[in-house]
């Protein structure tokens, strides 16, 4: 069985702010669907730009979703007596990056949606995930690839019918950059 080696990038910032306040703003641009619903007018939909509008209704301005999230704080506190740290994480993407992504090389889809954890330390609260750059370098496409030097910045070849694996990065790199702490 092949097997490749996959270095990975973690991004961690670490906020002063509270952790909800931080989940807030990391939310605010991703989209929420229904995900009954979303999953229904998937399948329903027979053409693909019938699939497309579909995404595109459920996608916030980041051009993301959230899929799910899971509170391992809530369960972490109900483990320990109702004390421990908050820690959530979300499984967000975009199924029309995540095509764009498999057409060019399958094994890349694998990484698509990505994870986003938000959770309290002694420090601070910390937004980590990891780098879709760094996940799909292995595989060598520089057609899955960012644009030098940035992992957020879009490629003439990028629209909002066409999006970029890069767009994966750019709702927690945004509100990183905008405020310097989250």
């Amino acid at each position: 069985m092949p097997t490749i080696e996959v270095s990975v990038r973690r991004v961690s910032v670490v906020s002063s702010r509270p952790f909800d306040e931080v989940v807030q703003r990391l939310t605010a641009t991703i989209g929420h669907p229904d995900m009954s619903a979303f999953h229904n007018a998937l399948a329903a939909a027979t053409t693909a730009a019938e699939l497309e509008d579909v995404v595109h209704r459920a996608t916030g301005s980041s051009n993301l979703m959230e899929f799910v999230r899971f509170d391992a704080g809530d369960v972490l506190r109900k483990a320990c007596g109702g004390h421990g740290p908050q820690i959530l994480r979300l499984v967000v993407g975009n199924p029309l990056i995540m095509k764009e992504m498999a057409k060019t090389v399958p094994d890349a889809a694998a990484y698509a949606p990505i994870t986003i954890l938000v959770d309290e330390r002694a420090d601070g609260v910390h937004l980590s995930y990891d780098s879709m750059a760094s996940l799909i370098a292995p595989y060598g496409s520089e057609q899955l690839s960012p644009l030098p030097g940035s992992s957020t910045r879009r490629s003439s070849q990028c629209s909002k019918r066409r999006p970029c694996p890069s767009e994966y990065e750019a709702a927690p790199n945004a509100i990183a950059n905008e405020h310097n702490d989250i």
